[in-house]
């Protein structure tokens, strides 16, 4: 199973440099089965511009995090520390490769009335195969 995450540009290309490693979460989602992570890049790119597959997720907390994956992080500690401000635990998608799509895809074209997820939306393997082909 996969899901779609809305993902800034800025790290959208940072993934797709090999520099960040992590996709950094306030939540993850409950679902054992999801192994991969569709990447919707947020305006003004507004496609589907690739993919990740997860190696693990880490969870601890904030300070903790960020001393085990600072190294491949592709933000900064500043914005770490700010999106983390007063949570109890911080979660990161560890990457364990990625694709970039030749040709991203307009997700209105494939998902009806699509909007942008806040958090994550569920995408079974057989959606995905209408998508892609």
């Amino acid at each position: 199973m996969k899901i779609i995450l809305s993902i800034k540009p800025d790290f959208v290309k940072e993934i797709f440099s090999g520099r960040k490693k992590y996709e950094y979460r306030k939540s993850v989602f409950n679902n054992k089965e999801v192994n991969s992570v569709i990447i919707y890049c947020t305006m003004p790119v507004g496609k589907i511009v690739g993919e990740f597959s997860i190696d693990c997720i880490e969870c601890e907390k904030p300070s903790v995090l960020w001393e085990k994956t600072k190294n491949f992080s592709g933000i900064s500690k500043e914005f770490f520390d700010d999106y983390f401000s007063g949570r109890e635990k911080a979660y990161a998608l560890k990457i364990a490769s990625y694709k970039e799509y030749k040709k991203p895809i307009n997700p209105s074209n494939i998902i009806q009335s699509f909007i942008a997820p806040q958090s994550f939306k569920y995408v079974t393997e057989d959606e995905f195969k209408r998508w892609v082909v």
